[in-house]
């Protein structure tokens, strides 16, 4: 596939990408088995598990985690009011959008206590085991520390175009926004209002600008990594794509980014 050659242009040292439907390995390109650190795109396979453990009862989106007057629910949005990183809160529950891998590491806490396993097991049980997801391992923070190859990234992607651990109806409700109309900051990306947000899930709706490209639906979802990388799913289209690199996000991912998802979406659609 022409357009997945860009990625031979990004000075990285390695990077791998490609491009799936529901059923199958549409095209794929470069170091597709090297095992890249993903970092943000962990919280992916977090909130998978997450929203797993709610449907069997292993906890409730909107039972109390986190701050006071903070729930599951607003971890997983980013309306917890807690930092980027460790520390007390900077704002009261649900007044803005505050991007928090922080909240996510509390987050994998509060599924452990209540699944009585690591969150790493947990993990492994519920999401990567029954979706064959081999070379992925969890070294630490459940916010960033997923590490795996191109492979299994395209596999999960397939499963967030036809869900089999979570209900169908799980996954809309999870890449539906969550607390609408608040502000906030998109990493690498400036300030959005609003800056919307799912279950876990970021939402590209009418952000500008945004990692993905022009071509992309308002119903994309996904999320990027700061060590170059990212997945997004379109479902207006039924394709994902996803990237993995050791180069570290920086400008040149804000021009090479939307400009490789708009070729893909030009070939293909």
């Amino acid at each position: 596939m022409k357009a997945l050659e860009q990625i031979q242009e990004w000075g990285a040292k390695h990077a791998a990408a490609g491009v799936v439907t529901a059923d199958r390995l549409h095209a794929a390109s470069g170091d597709t088995e090297h095992v890249f650190r993903w970092l943000s795109v962990t919280k992916l396979l977090t909130a998978t598990a997450v929203l797993v453990a709610a449907e069997e009862g292993v906890l409730e989106l909107d039972e109390p985690a986190g701050p006071e007057g903070s729930t599951v629910r607003h971890l997983l949005a980013h309306t917890s009011g807690l930092p980027f990183e460790e520390g007390p809160p900077i704002a009261a529950p649900c007044r803005r959008r505050i991007y928090s891998s922080y909240g996510f590491d509390v987050l994998g806490e509060h599924l452990a206590a209540r699944a009585e396993m690591p969150f790493a097991e947990y993990l492994e049980e519920a999401v990567l085991r029954p979706l064959g997801l081999e070379s992925i391992e969890l070294r630490g923070s459940p916010g960033e520390g997923a590490w795996g190859t191109l492979g299994d990234l395209l596999r999960f992607g397939r499963e967030l175009l036809a869900p089999s651990v979570i209900a169908p109806e799980t996954l809309a409700e999870a890449t539906t926004v969550q607390f609408p109309g608040l502000a906030g900051v998109l990493p690498g990306f400036g300030r959005q209002g609003p800056n919307d947000w799912g279950l876990g899930f970021e939402l590209k709706d009418a952000k500008s600008p945004h990692w993905t490209g022009t071509r992309n639906s308002p119903r994309t979802f996904g999320h990027f990594g700061g060590s170059g990388t990212f997945l997004w799913v379109d479902p207006a289209v039924g394709l994902a794509c996803g990237c993995l690199t050791d180069r570290d996000f920086d400008d040149w991912a804000v021009e090479a980014w939307p400009r490789l998802s708009d070729a893909v979406l030009a070939e293909l659609t």
